[in-house]
């Protein structure tokens, strides 16, 4: 049963990519002729090439907030002991709960009224709220299988709570860190609901693009699209996993 569910999951997947192959003015499958003129188009495409500039960049800001910002909460939650710390935790991942549609709403509601919708801003907070739950759960059980005797032991030498945190701790869950910022970022990037909402004009994402066009229009550019960011979703994801063993 797991290997159909999976063979259906992914077999869309292995649609798109031959059909990013086609010469056809029109998606089809299987491509009659081959070419690479909408991976061509797509390239030499100003509208194209702004929208990947700005998720890309959205992305890696989202990566620079919700990390840091994920493992303070997860580390702050883990050492409390606080009896509300299983509370903020749920609320922290409340994000992930709650339907993006209903998030995407809430945000546009709020940035209207503080000028921050089509900001790469406003889109970089929006995504933050997406991307934190995973940061904090990703680290959280990392955390939960370390052995804070280090961490102490650093500190009964002289060493303050953040320096210890930094020369002990950090380094033995860098490979948890390192695949929660990961996360972040491909959770801005593959993100279409929220983009849908807070981004246009010259911040419109490569995503909001996509639906647009596809909505609009069959553009056989978005499947060399789709290709793309298949492409860069699993190199980072796969890089992720042999830099963590390499580094073990």
């Amino acid at each position: 049963l797991s290997t159909v569910i999976m063979v259906l999951l992914v077999a869309p997947t292995v649609i798109v990519i031959p059909m990013s192959f086609s010469a056809s003015q029109y998606l089809e499958f299987p491509p009659r002729e081959w070419s690479l003129r909408w991976y061509e188009h797509y390239v030499n495409s100003p509208a194209w090439m702004d929208a990947t500039w700005t998720s890309l960049k959205a992305g890696f800001l989202t990566m620079c907030l919700a990390a840091p910002v994920g493992v303070a909460a997860a580390y702050g939650l883990h050492v409390s002991r606080h009896p509300l710390g299983q509370f903020f935790y749920v609320l922290l991942i409340t994000p992930i709960m709650v339907p993006v549609i209903l998030i995407a709403i809430a945000a546009f509601y709020v940035f209207v009224q503080i000028k921050l919708v089509n900001s790469l801003l406003g889109l970089v907070i929006a995504h933050t709220i997406l991307a934190l739950p995973l940061v904090l759960i990703v680290v959280s059980a990392a955390l939960k299988s370390y052995d804070m005797n280090q961490e102490m032991a650093a500190r009964s030498l002289g060493a303050s709570r953040l320096m210890a945190f930094l020369g002990i701790t950090l380094p033995q869950i860098r490979f948890s860190v390192l695949t929660a910022a990961l996360l972040s970022f491909l959770t801005s990037f593959d993100e279409v609901i929220i983009a849908m909402f807070v981004s246009g004009g010259d911040n419109s994402t490569l995503t909001r693009n996509m639906f647009n066009a596809l909505r609009d229009q069959i553009d056989p550019t978005i499947a060399s699209i789709s290709t793309i960011m298949i492409v860069i979703s699993s190199t980072l994801l796969i890089l992720s996993q042999l830099f963590g063993k390499s580094r073990d």
